[in-house]
């Protein structure tokens, strides 16, 4: 299943009704702009009963291309990891 912002404003709002469109999609985007800002500062997010996303910092090393067997430079990343919670884990395998 594929899911973007606007699926998610829509959920929101069919459930809260209370709440306008702009209102929940302002809310969505704050959220997510957070999360982006926090990990790019090289922060970690941790969301109760969600989980934690996280960087993982590779170094810089010399890899080898498996078709051809040469050697590529390979600079130093870092890539987001997500960390599911105990709960959400627990919510998955019971399928709650």
């Amino acid at each position: 299943m594929i899911i973007n912002k606007s699926d998610i404003i829509n959920q929101i709002n069919q459930k809260i009704e209370s709440l306008t469109i702009s209102d929940i999609d302002y809310s969505v985007k704050k959220v997510i702009s957070y999360i982006s800002r926090s990990l790019y500062t090289g922060k970690r997010i941790e969301i109760r009963g969600f989980g934690t996303f996280s960087l993982h910092h590779y170094n810089s090393r010399t890899a080898r291309n498996p078709k051809t067997g040469e050697h590529v430079a390979l600079e130093k990343r870092s890539n987001v990891h997500f960390k599911p919670s105990k709960e959400l884990r627990t919510r998955v395998d019971n399928k709650n």
